[in-house]
């Protein structure tokens, strides 16, 4: 299952680090975060709960990017 976010964050290198970290988040198949769009595209493990697996994502980019946002539907 794919689901699109919308994100807020400042720069390409910024955006480049939320996607590093959401790729290493448990239940994320594939994660790519697209600076021009603000979009990030999320590939969820078969099996998993998308709203508890981007919490956690969340709080991954949260550490490596503090200012940036994913907003969640």
């Amino acid at each position: 299952m794919k689901k699109t976010y919308k994100i807020d964050v400042d720069c390409a290198n910024c955006a480049n680090k939320m996607e590093t970290a959401a790729n290493k988040t448990a239940g994320v198949k594939n994660a790519v975060v697209n600076f021009m769009t603000l979009k990030m595209v999320v590939e969820f493990e078969e099996g998993a709960v998308p709203a508890e697996v981007m919490k956690q994502v969340r709080l991954n980019c949260k550490k490596v990017e503090d200012d940036c946002e994913i907003f969640l539907k």
